[in-house]
């Protein structure tokens, strides 16, 4: 029977890769359920669980949360660096790039397709329901819509964000959540309460350049401690590096890092966190992409293994509400007081009106059914914008595979500039990210990031055109 059963899911298997080698089901396509299906092959529930499993495995179909399996763009994968060997790892002066501040105003000019933003489209956020409940509230709270909320913040929201936090595996008071201007704020806030001018920052590398910016601003050094696509920064060059150098502070983004879209497993994550806590060295955890996850349940937090109240948790709203409210939180163990002291010298307090508001939206119950809605947005989008990429870019080109989030890590033939790219992407009305930004040290030179918080007609054509420029640079 064993044997039969083996046969019978491989069958199966068989069957639905043929109707996706035939063009039957395409990329992004819903494959059949697993109950049509069983009910068509006259096959159980488990044989086609274990078939579809399969093809997970091949990476042929991929599940999306409240919704099914998908076919899912093949594309050959970036391997990431090799770990083994104990290369010297020393601390770079981070500096202020004019590239940075180019790319990051390139986001606001309207006549540019964002390809590179780490922003969320307008289109798949619940603005008009947020501007309806900021109206209602700010008349329900006529005065304290206009007055300071001074930290921590707004009760009703710490009480929102305490429960949230639940689901990364983080048990936490509302008076331990202290509200930010964005999470970027709670970053900065983190960095001033454990690091002094001139000392040194460890980080992932590739790595958020906005980051390597604020270290730059504070007169810090950053480590770049190599990272790979499936398990994001490595525990054994990190601790390599403890030995070598004195590390002030560690700041990582473990759930779907910006760029790599990596998500570290929880016992990488656990490990990381007492390898610092060995150390008495503050993790600074960015988990702002945690709730875009692609899969059924939500990544824990490094936060949720903290127990010496070594890990400042800094999040917001921004991917996955508003960006333009700017409301972060930070749950920092032992440096929370510091932290709230801080915040009340740098800006006394964040805006009443979207704290009110996003309390709202989170206690009425409406958040949940919207990160249903954008996490399978989000899946079906990274995967039509692989294909595209696949189909459009040079032969060699290699990419990442994230199972949350909206970006994606390309990576073209040694030959392609990605500065150069970007140059002349912006010649034709594209904005991109170029791998150069993601690191001091002069790496990722044929990289770029990519966006793809938005899918239609218009993108698929810049992904082509991005396309014809890479083999235009390539030729020389």
């Amino acid at each position: 029977m064993a044997s039969e059963s083996a046969l019978l899911y491989e069958r199966v298997a068989q069957e639905i890769t043929g109707l996706i080698e035939g063009g039957t089901f395409r990329v992004g396509d819903r494959v059949p359920s697993i109950r049509q299906l069983s009910k068509r092959m006259n096959a159980s529930i488990n044989t086609v669980m274990q078939a579809y499993a399969v093809l997970e495995d091949r990476q042929l179909i991929e599940a999306r949360p409240q919704s099914g399996y998908y076919v899912r763009a093949r594309a050959p994968e970036i391997d990431g660096p090799d770990l083994t060997a104990r290369t010297a790892l020393a601390p770079a002066t981070a500096t202020i790039s004019d590239l940075c501040q180019q790319v990051i105003r390139n986001m606001m000019r309207r006549d540019l397709l964002p390809l590179g933003s780490a922003v969320p489209h307008p289109q798949h956020l619940p603005i008009d329901r947020l501007n309806r409940i900021m109206a209602s509230e700010s008349r329900r709270f006529r005065e304290q819509s206009v007055q300071y909320m001074m930290p921590p913040g707004y009760d009703r929201l710490q009480v929102q964000v305490a429960r949230r936090a639940l689901l990364a595996g983080i048990s936490a008071r509302p008076d331990e959540v202290l509200v930010t201007s964005g999470c970027v704020e709670a970053v900065v806030l983190a960095l001033r309460a454990t690091c002094r001018s001139g000392d040194t920052v460890a980080v992932e590398s590739p790595f958020y350049f906005n980051f390597l910016q604020v270290i730059a601003e504070l007169g810090l050094k950053a480590l770049e401690i190599p990272a790979t696509p499936r398990e994001g920064i490595s525990i054994e060059a990190l601790g390599y590096a403890i030995e070598q150098s004195r590390i002030s502070a560690c700041l990582v983004i473990p759930n779907f890092g910006n760029p790599l879209g990596s998500l570290m497993p929880p016992e990488r994550k656990r490990e990381l966190v007492e390898l610092l806590a060995r150390h008495e060295i503050p993790l600074i955890e960015d988990d702002i992409y945690g709730e875009l996850h692609f899969g059924h349940e939500r990544p824990l937090a490094a936060k949720s293994f903290d127990r010496k109240g070594l890990v400042i948790y800094c999040s917001s709203f921004s991917k996955t509400l508003a960006p333009g409210y700017r409301v972060g939180w930070t749950i920092a163990g032992r440096f929370q007081p510091e932290m709230e002291r801080m915040k009340m010298m740098i800006n006394l307090a964040t805006a009443s009106p979207c704290q009110l508001a996003i309390a709202e939206f989170l206690a009425t119950g409406g958040y949940d059914h919207h990160l249903r809605s954008i996490q399978r947005i989000h899946s079906r989008n990274l995967s039509q914008m692989a294909d595209a990429v696949v189909r459009h870019f040079p032969a060699g080109t290699r990419m990442t595979r994230p199972t949350g989030g909206f970006m994606l890590w390309v990576e073209m033939p040694a030959g392609v500039d990605a500065i150069r790219l970007f140059q002349r992407a912006v010649e034709q009305g594209i904005s991109i990210a170029p791998g150069p930004l993601f690191s001091l040290s002069g790496k990722y030179h044929n990289f770029i990031r990519l966006s793809s918080a938005l899918w239609d007609e218009t993108v698929e054509a810049g992904i082509r055109k991005l396309g014809e420029l890479a083999h235009d640079l390539l030729r020389g």
